[in-house]
Formats: C-alpha cells, sequence, structure tokens
C-alpha cells in the first residue's frame, strides 16, 4: 500500500509544472508489477486506491490553499479536505485495479492492455460522475509537449492517456519468464508506436496553416489582485481603477477586445450604470468589454438569485451579451445537498450560485463568435461548446487567485490547452492572478502573462481551424471504438481458450 502510494505521488512529475515524463516508464509498470503481486479483485482495488490517494493528494495539494484564505474560519479544513478529495477520486484508481485484477490473468503484453483500457474507462468515469472531476489525467503528462497533443484532435485527450499508460506500462514485461523476443518485441513495439505518434503530430504541426483574424485585437488584463483581498468592500473601487488604468496602457494598435477574469467586476453591472458608463468611457471606438461578474437576480424578484457571469459591455455602457456559468464547484459556489450539509461555501456570501443553461455561442458586436467558460468548465473535454452552433474561439476567464504560486495554475492551463487541440479553436484564458495566455487551435501558447504578475498582454486572435475536428464531430464516439478494437483480440482469445 505505501510503495503504491509512493508510485502514485511521483507519478504527478509527470504533469504540469514539472513535465518530467521520464517518471512513467518507471511508475507503471511498477504498478503493474504490484497489482500482479495480488491474489483477489479486492487486492486489486487496494492497490489501485492507494496509487490513487498518493496521486490525487500529491497532485491536489494546492486546493488546500483555498481554505488557507480565510484561515481563521476554516483553516483547519485545509489538510482534512485534501486528504478527503483524494480518498474519494482514489476510488477511481482502486475501480481500475479491481478490473485489472478481473481481467488481467494471462500475463504478458495482454495484462498491459488490460490496465490501458481499465485506466482510461476509470478516468472517463471520474470526468462525469457526480458532475465530474477529470482533472491531471495521465494524457495531460504532453500538455507541455505540442506534437505528442495532436492525436487529441482525433481521440481527446482520453485517448491520449489510453495511449500513454499502453506505452509506458509495457516495459513491465521485461521481467516476465519468457523468452527473450517474447519479452522484447512488445517494448519495442510501444517504442516504434511513441516515436509515431511524435512524428505524426510534428508532421500535422509543421503542415499547419496558421493565420489570426483580421480587425480584431485582444488584450488580456491580469490585476494580480489578492484573494484575501479581492472582496474587501474598503478596496472594490481601488481594484476597479487598477484594472481600468490597466486597460487603458498606450499601445501601437488600438485593442478591439478587452478581457478581465472571472469575477473582476466588484460590482453589480446591472444595477450600476455609473459603472458601465466608465466602463464605455475607457474602451477605444467600436471596442467592447468582455469580463467576469457576479450577476444578480432583479430588485424585488423572489427567490432572490446569483449567477457566476461573463458581461459584454460596449462603448455606450450598454450589456450585449451575458453567459452564466453552467458547471458550478461544489462548496465553493453551492453547497450539493445543502440540507444534509451544515457547512458554509468558501467563497463571499451564503446564497448559492445559480446554473446556467450549458454551453452556448455568444455573438457580440466586435469579435467572432465564442463560447464562454468560465474557471474550470473548460477542464471537460467535449463540453466546452455548443455542439448545434459551432464557435470561433474559446474564452476561459477564471481566478486562481485562490491557490497562490502553487502547481494548480500551472495544471488548469495545461488542461485547457488540449481543448484547443480537440475542438480545433484557438482559447483566450485570462486570470486573476495568472497564467493568462492565448493559444492557438494546436495547442500552442502565443501570448502569455506568467503567474503571480500584473500586467497585460497585447495579442492577435488565431483563426480556428477551417473543419471542426474529428473529435469535436463524433466526441468519446472514437474513444469506445479504440477501447473496444483494443479489447476485441483479448476476447477473441479467451473464447478460443475457453472452447477449446
Amino acid at each position: 500500500m505505501v510503495a503504491a502510494a509512493v508510485l502514485g505521488a511521483v507519478a504527478t512529475l509527470a504533469l504540469s509544472p514539472f513535465h518530467w515524463v521520464v517518471v512513467l516508464p518507471v511508475v507503471l509498470p511498477g504498478l503493474v508489477w504490484l497489482l500482479d503481486g495480488t491474489r483477489s479483485a479486492r487486492g486489486g482495488f487496494a492497490t489501485g486506491w492507494a496509487f490513487g490517494l498518493g496521486y490525487f493528494a500529491a497532485g491536489l495539494y494546492w486546493i488546500g490553499n483555498a481554505f488557507l484564505v480565510y484561515a481563521d474560519t476554516v483553516g483547519w479544513a485545509a489538510a482534512p479536505a485534501v486528504l478527503l478529495l483524494a480518498a474519494g477520486l482514489a476510488i477511481f484508481a482502486g475501480l481500475a485495479g479491481t478490473l485489472y485484477r478481473i481481467a488481467a490473468n494471462n500475463g504478458g503484453a495482454e495484462r498491459i492492455v488490460v490496465l490501458a483500457i481499465a485506466w482510461t474507462v476509470a478516468e472517463w468515469l471520474r470526468g462525469h460522475v457526480l458532475t465530474g472531476f477529470p482533472w491531471n489525467l495521465i494524457g495531460y503528462a504532453w500538455s507541455d509537449t505540442p506534437a505528442m497533443m495532436q492525436p487529441a484532435a482525433v481521440t481527446g485527450v482520453y485517448g491520449i492517456s489510453f495511449l500513454t499508460v499502453l506505452i509506458f506500462a509495457m516495459p513491465a514485461i521485461l521481467t516476465d519468464d519468457v523468452s527473450a523476443r517474447s519479452r522484447w518485441r512488445p517494448v519495442i513495439a510501444a517504442a516504434a508506436g511513441l516515436c509515431l505518434l511524435w512524428a505524426g503530430g510534428a508532421i500535422r504541426l509543421a503542415t499547419a496553416e496558421t493565420t489570426d483574424v483580421p480587425d480584431v485585437r485582444l488584450r488580456l488584463v491580469q490585476p494580480n489582485i489578492p484573494q484575501v483581498a479581492k472582496w474587501r468592500p474598503d478596496l472594490a473601487e481601488s481594484h476597479f481603477a487598477k484594472q481600468i488604468a490597466l486597460s487603458t496602457q498606450s499601445a501601437p494598435q488600438a485593442p478591439t477586445v478587452v478581457i478581465w477574469a472571472e469575477s473582476a467586476v466588484p460590482f453589480l453591472l446591472e444595477r450600476e450604470p455609473q459603472v458601465r458608463e466608465r466602463i464605455g468611457a475607457m474602451l477605444p471606438d467600436g471596442a467592447i468589454l468582455l469580463t467576469g461578474a457576479t450577476r444578480a437576480s432583479p430588485r424585488g424578484e423572489e427567490p432572490f438569485r446569483v449567477w457566476n457571469s461573463l458581461e459584454a459591455v460596449d462603448t455606450d455602457g450598454r450589456i450585449v451579451g451575458v453567459y452564466d456559468k453552467a458547471h458550478l464547484v461544489p462548496f465553493g459556489e453551492y453547497v450539493p445537498m445543502r440540507d444534509l450539509f451544515a457547512v458554509a461555501k468558501l467563497t463571499v456570501g451564503d446564497t448559492d450560485f445559480t446554473a446556467g443553461p450549458g454551453p452556448r455561442t455568444l455573438r457580440v458586436p466586435g469579435t467572432p463568435p465564442f463560447s464562454p467558460l468560465i474557471c474550470y468548465e473548460g477542464i471537460f473535454p467535449g463540453a466546452v461548446t455548443d455542439p448545434a452552433n459551432r464557435p470561433a474561439w474559446l474564452l476561459n476567464v477564471t481566478n486562481d487567485g485562490w491557490y497562490g504560486i502553487s502547481t494548480g495554475p500551472h495544471q488548469h492551463l495545461a488542461q485547457v490547452r488540449f481543448r484547443t487541440v480537440e475542438e480545433g479553436l484557438p482559447l483566450v484564458r485570462v486570470a486573476n492572478t495568472g497564467i493568462s495566455a492565448v493559444i492557438d487551435s494546436y495547442g500552442r501558447v502565443t501570448a502569455e502573462i506568467p503567474l503571480g504578475a500584473e500586467g497585460i498582454a497585447d495579442a492577435d486572435l488565431p483563426a480556428a481551424s477551417s473543419e471542426p475536428t474529428p473529435y469535436a464531430r463524433f466526441g468519446d464516439g472514437i474513444l469506445l471504438g479504440i477501447l473496444a478494437v483494443a479489447a476485441l483480440p483479448i476476447g477473441v482469445s479467451r473464447f478460443a481458450r475457453r472452447a477449446s
């Protein structure tokens, strides 16, 4: 159990910001050997769960920082919250261990295929069960290697996870008691497959036609406001003025789209015409502001409701577009089963946020149609656009200030980079404390403001791919086909042995 937990913790070094992918050919064979040493499905679950506990505790330690923002009231819960979350998420890794122990009873390369299928199924379930939390999928180990990200245009990141486990767990068979040829053939084939994937991705990048959208100039505004000070009423005006000042800095080319982060406006825009007038006055002629803001129901309307929203404001101070966040954060933006849990939200205020209707394409003057994504809405593969109304780009506004200078914001950026490859769409990310970035439709960062910095980034908007990617068309249906093809020879072989 301890060895499995240590291996899981080490595996997180393959993720952002470290990107030490070289640990995976050590960690994953180690997991195979530990699972081989178990004698029952229960033992497989325990080993997988322990691996997951180490993986999620080490990979999500930064969530504890959110509790330390208001340390005097909820700081005590930082460590328990991380451990409880890790223990819960580890159940999915335990499920993978159980499936391995049940199905991988013939040794050799076949059991590695079983592990890759089991791990991928467990990751997919983790991304969908109980609203889903597909954070730190093993495929994100490639988020800093654009060539290896390119197959996601077909398979999605879950398919990359399958291939990563299949390739890097294969060296486990080198200790099998079989002939040298039987040991080395699958390992060499796995290494060749890795090279082919990289070469295919490199060719896709080398032949990519990269252009920018004409007459669109972006300005990303990162005020770097500490979370502990963000909602202080006495600082609301200074926070607002700071973002106005950053937005109006001179530049050789005036921006046409100014973008502020999640909940950047400390006022209710619908109720503050003077605030909207100040925004309109700061914008260049014909420009527009896209900003995160809290939105509330009209005065006197019952029940009182609030939304975590993105609002578009033009030079006349009019709100010309609104998107309400649909995928809310449990215990951060609402308390699930509030009648049963006598706990408060981490965020300011006692009222739960109301969920919006889901992905939509927003059309406002001055910019091509786009799909707004607030906070972690960008981490859900296949759920970032309205499939009936394809946008021209993705906009992710977020506030990672809760997590300080940690690995969390780096991991968040790594995940939304994959959405660009999957969808064939560029993505613009604006964060309160960083990391803000412009990413083209091949996952390459073209502009960036680093974590913990105050500043702006002026950039062109990359153009979308001319056609939707296969993943954008068919989603995880392609993944299902890949898993079925991988499982078919195993099933046929088992049936033939039983028949004989």
